[in-house]
């Protein structure tokens, strides 16, 4: 196998972590089963739905010392390239049968939503959303799906093929300047303006059930890769922007962890580790502080899809005491797990991953590099680690440049060294 890099991470251990504190009802307000049973009955029901692989890595655990490492790889999601489609999608789903309920009197289903009659009112409702790129590909897609309008916008430094990939689906694309954060208000002011409905993964106050639909899509993936797995992991190590993405997996673990006869889950709760750009940490500085703390300024990561600067109230609300530790890496261990990947040998499979997909796996093999960081994580020999892989190529352009190939040169390399992807699709 290729050699590990040397990579390194700022940990900080959470000061306000409550293991022995139970899931309880108000955070199952936010993220619970019943609602995540229905995300999954109406996104299963889609065309095109299936579950993506989970990727069973041996030789890499081998190198790290580590009993287990399982990537679940989002890439082929039904085909937009990220794990956002099951979000923001599900969200525009969400929103149109509410909105079009109060008209019609009736409470609506996603599924509904195809009635011809029922598709023509979607056609006078306009939905809209800031993105770096992933989650507006998905609401906008979902626009597609469900019949609205949409209107998307995108901040100075989104590059171009994401903003072409949004078009794609008939969206209007907006680029702003500034950050994703002043995208997000510009977004927010014209929605109030022309009467749209945002479709953010941020909540702030008065601005709740969307986020909360997204993160419940999210929570899917989640369920398939436990469903997957041998045994639960003993260690998610998790990458975050606004932090709905680890917000949704943390919530998984901890509403079904084993303890005090009230747990529904097949094991103790895994040990969570929250990762971010070492540029955009609103999420380990508002641990630091112990209130919600926004990091302002141009956010100037590689890591595109993590560069957000102000923390989702809903997501802060199971984090803030949930997640065991947050970190921060640098872009260059983003490239270099991201080759890493492409390149593996000992019958691991090539996976083709995005910047913003592999900061989790960057995070947990800085981790085991660093005996201070292992020894705080409780990392040895027997962990079983989780990794999900949130995106794959979305920009196939800024890919080959940083890996040296395109994606199709290692998709091909994976067809022709071949059952790397079946072991791991086996157990998907």
């Amino acid at each position: 196998m290729n050699a590990l890099p040397s990579l390194s991470l700022a940990l900080l251990p959470n000061p306000a972590l409550r293991r022995d504190e139970p899931y309880g009802a108000r955070r199952a307000a936010i993220l619970g089963a019943p609602a995540l049973a229905d995300a999954r009955r109406e996104i299963g029901a889609w065309a095109g739905y299936a579950p993506t692989p989970l990727a069973a890595l041996p030789a890499l655990a081998a190198a790290l010392g580590v009993a287990e490492v399982r990537y679940k790889d989002e890439g082929s999601r039904f085909g937009l390239g990220s794990f956002k489609a099951l979000g923001g999608a599900y969200a525009v789903g969400r929103l149109l049968c509410r909105e079009l309920g109060r008209r019609l009197g009736r409470a609506l289903s996603i599924a509904e939503l195809a009635d011809p009659a029922v598709r023509g009112l979607c056609a006078e409702l306009t939905v809209t959303c800031a993105t770096d790129g992933n989650h507006g590909r998905s609401v906008a897609w979902g626009a597609q799906l469900f019949g609205c309008q949409c209107v998307i916008y995108i901040h100075a430094t989104v590059s171009a093929g994401r903003k072409a990939a949004i078009e794609a689906f008939g969206a209007e694309v907006v680029r702003t300047d500034g950050n994703y954060d002043q995208a997000v208000q510009q977004a927010d002011r014209d929605a109030r303006a022309q009467g749209w409905h945002v479709i953010s993964d941020t909540s702030y106050p008065g601005y709740m059930d969307v986020p909360r639909d997204v993160m419940q899509g999210y929570q899917v993936m989640v369920a398939e890769a436990v469903e997957a797995l041998p045994q639960w992991p003993t260690h998610v190590f998790i990458q975050a922007g606004v932090g709905g993405f680890a917000a949704a997996v943390c919530a998984y673990f901890w509403e079904r962890e084993q303890g005090s006869g009230k747990g529904s889950g097949a094991g103790p709760r895994p040990v969570f580790v929250v990762v971010e750009p070492a540029r955009a940490d609103c999420l380990m500085r508002s641990a630091r502080a112990g209130a919600v703390t926004a990091v302002t300024g141009e956010l100037d990561t590689l890591m595109a899809g993590l560069a957000c600067g102000e923390v989702s109230l809903l997501a802060w609300e199971i984090l803030a005491n949930g997640a065991d530790a947050f970190c921060t890496i640098e872009d260059e261990a983003a490239v270099a797990v991201m080759r890493l990947l492409a390149s593996p040998a000992g019958g691991d499979p090539a996976i083709v991953a995005g910047e913003s997909a592999v900061a989790g796996l960057a995070a947990a093999i800085a981790a085991m590099q660093d005996p201070a960081a292992r020894a705080a994580l409780g990392l040895d020999a027997r962990s079983r680690l989780l990794l999900i892989g949130s995106e794959a190529d979305t920009d196939p352009e800024l890919y080959a440049r940083l890996v040296g190939r395109s994606a199709d040169s290692v998709r091909a390399g994976r067809a022709q060294g071949a059952d790397g992807m079946d072991n791991a699709e086996d157990a998907a």
